[in-house]
């Protein structure tokens, strides 16, 4: 039995591999984005693998009762791994010139990764959000779904061999069985665990086997549908609904889940009612169409890497012209100097496993000596490099050697002390406790830290994911309150808190309106319950009651950034085009301190609305606004960096907001002798 070569589905890969270059190349027309939903494409290409994949294991089940998986992981072989290679290799200088040593190490991680094809695991382990704005700025983050795609090469194969081999007339009730179960999984996955969802292969096999069964049926039947009418109209009504979805699916509906099913059911309609005569068979059979289809596996590998080293060089929106000419010479020099070689079956394979076995080896050596050296630290000034450290609050630890940041049961430190010092709040509070810690210690005080990222800092308000509309129990309400009942039996003991709350408040990341917009994800994610006033109310109630004991330390807001300060910096260095001097900066970056006031204006309301004797504030914008340079809040100097990212502060940025908050304990301890 002969498989026959379908022009239509190359034509329909071109359909998925524009929509998702597309969709990551965020066009704006009028705007709008009109491919929301291109993302898509990439589960019209699982589709069409396990229909493909089946396909060629089914014939040759029938046509010798026997498999050779030698030679089918051959042909995967040839048929992935030369190009993906070709392109890591080509990347891996270009993430050396243009990331900063802790982005070239992440660049590192995500390449093993995609070496082992984990990177699904990678990705979503390492807590990037797809929809994210920084995710656009991986350049290998697509790799996730050759990830997805490879297990299930690895995987189904054995399974569809020995379930045909020996329980050959339960192979279609097996094929069912292991869709159902994954279609329900995903949908289970989607309200629960969004990411963890997006990325595996648990949830994405449903997608794959969907194509696996029409194969099924092809192969038994030996032929597809023969109803003239229905092929007539179906095609036309697939496509319709493929291109409904990239128009109008976003990436905030819960996916893959039921909703992802109108594009799968439309790629299946197309792969089983298409034939020759048809419209839409027409179309997609066409030269253009089956061209994009035979190089869409190039096309795809290279235009993600392409797009995020034109973003983190700022060469992105003024030049998608000559981005999108580049794609496609890149992409058909790719397939016409690689693909094709590769596959061609007279090249031995053994000519072909040798340089792949190779490359791999000097590619796991080469990075993994990346990570070993933190990144290479090229001719960055020193005052640089000594400030680029990791968030601060992943540095403190308990004595059991647990992070104190995320720590429910929080952290304690100098136990015996009879004073102590409570650290209240979200990420940003707990990005000062490292050095805070010392600070507080030093002076005969007992510290103890109680952090959650992105988490509303008092009771009476839930964090809701939008996706499924559920509480987030990472903020937990009920933690709150056994935290404002162990407050509550405090005496004399000093509470400081503080958090982001510009964010909590309007439910929106910054923006500095210089082109500075902050990771988008948040109105995506989460909301508070509450307005204003039911917040503020609460927010007073439960500082009045631990006010009547304790001495309070009210920290506000600390200027946002809007963009990556380190690799803002490094952007403007490539831009010179000279070597990373001391005098590398004389203006540094900086944001509107009356964008600033405008922001805070409602979180400074709330916190000035909170009175009372033993109230005590900082504000730390006092440290970076207006004072090196007029109407501005700096990020950085000549000699220090102020922050790690967009909004939390560095080692240095800590111990000047810290330096603050110890002049009120000192105020404090002024009036307690």
């Amino acid at each position: 039995m002969k498989i026959t070569y379908r022009p239509e589905i190359d034509g329909l890969r071109a359909i998925a591999v524009i929509a998702v270059i597309l969709y990551h190349a965020q066009i704006v027309i009028l705007g709008n984005q009109p491919f929301k939903g291109g993302f898509i494409g990439v589960d019209i290409f699982f589709v069409i693998s396990g229909y493909l994949i089946t396909s060629i294991i089914l014939k040759e089940l029938i046509d010798t009762g026997k498999f050779s998986f030698k030679n089918f992981y051959e042909r995967r072989v040839r048929r992935i791994l030369p190009a993906l290679l070709f392109v890591i290799v080509v990347s891996l200088p270009f993430a050396y010139m243009y990331l900063i040593p802790g982005s070239l190490v992440d660049f590192s991680k995500s390449l093993l990764n995609s070496l082992s094809f984990s990177s699904n695991f990678y990705f979503h382990f390492s807590g990037q959000e797809y929809a994210a704005e920084n995710s656009l700025l991986k350049p290998l983050l697509h790799t996730w779904s050759l990830s997805v795609e490879e297990q299930y090469y690895i995987l189904f194969p054995i399974i569809l061999f020995f379930t045909f081999k020996y329980f050959k007339k339960y192979t279609l009730i097996f094929l069912l069985i292991v869709f159902t179960i994954s279609l329900i999984f995903s949908e289970w996955g989607s309200r629960n665990h969004p990411s963890l969802n997006f990325y595996i292969i648990v949830s994405r096999g449903w997608e794959l086997i969907i194509g696996s069964i029409l194969a099924y049926f092809e192969i038994r039947l030996g032929h597809r549908s023969k109803n003239q009418k229905l092929n007539n109209i179906l095609p036309s009504l697939g496509l319709i609904l493929i291109l409904l979805n990239i128009v109008f699916f976003k990436l905030y509906f819960r996916h893959p889940s039921f909703y992802t099913l109108p594009s799968i059911i439309g790629t299946c309609l197309v792969i089983w009612f298409s034939t020759k005569n048809e419209i839409v068979t027409k179309l997609l059979s066409s030269k253009l169409f089956v061209k994009i289809g035979l190089i869409s596996y190039s096309l795809y590998l290279w235009h993600y890497p392409i797009f995020a080293f034109a973003r983190i060089n700022e060469f992105f929106n003024e030049n998608i012209f000559v981005l999108g000419v580049s794609l496609i010479v890149l992409s058909t020099v790719s397939y016409f100097f690689v693909e094709r070689p590769a596959r061609n079956k007279k090249y031995k394979f053994i000519y072909i496993l040798i340089p792949i076995l190779f490359l791999y080896i000097l590619l796991v050596f080469v990075n993994l000596h990346i990570i070993s050296k933190n990144g290479f630290k090229k001719n960055y000034p020193d005052w640089f490099l000594n400030n680029l450290n990791e968030k601060p609050y992943n540095l403190l630890k308990n004595s059991e050697g647990e992070k104190c940041f995320r720590n429910i049961k929080g952290c304690t430190f100098n136990d015996d002390a009879n004073k102590k010092v409570f650290l209240i709040g979200d990420s940003q509070m707990a990005t000062i406790m490292y050095d805070l810690k010392d600070k507080v210690v030093n002076r005969k005080y007992q510290f103890n830290v109680s952090t959650i990222g992105s988490c509303i800092l008092f009771p009476g308000f839930d964090r809701v994911l939008v996706k499924t509309k559920k509480i987030d129990k990472k903020c937990n309400n009920d933690y709150f309150l056994r935290l404002e009942n162990t407050l509550n039996k405090e005496k004399n003991s000093i509470v400081i808190l503080g958090g982001r709350f510009p964010v909590y408040l309007t439910n929106y990341w910054f923006n500095n309106q210089e082109g500075g917009i902050e990771d988008g994800k948040w109105n995506e994610t989460f909301v508070s319950r509450g307005n204003y006033e039911t917040i503020q109310d609460s927010f007073k109630d439960t500082l009045n009651e631990i006010s009547k004991k304790n001495k309070i330390i009210l920290i506000y807001p600390i200027p946002e950034t809007g963009w990556h300060v380190p690799k803002k910096l490094h952007q403007i260095w490539l831009k010179r085009k000279n070597k990373f001097s001391n005098d590398f900066i004389t203006d540094p970056i900086t944001t509107s301190y009356q964008v600033y006031k405008d922001r805070t204006e409602s979180s400074f309301n709330l916190l000035d609305s909170i009175k009372g004797k033993y109230i005590y504030r900082v504000y730390p914008h006092e440290l970076f606004c207006d004072r090196i340079k007029k109407g501005r809040c700096a990020t950085h100097d000549n000699k220090s960096l102020f922050y790690v990212d967009e909004e939390h502060t560095s080692l240095l940025g800590s111990e000047m907001i810290n330096d603050l908050i110890m002049e009120e304990i000192k105020k404090i301890e002024s009036k307690i002798d």
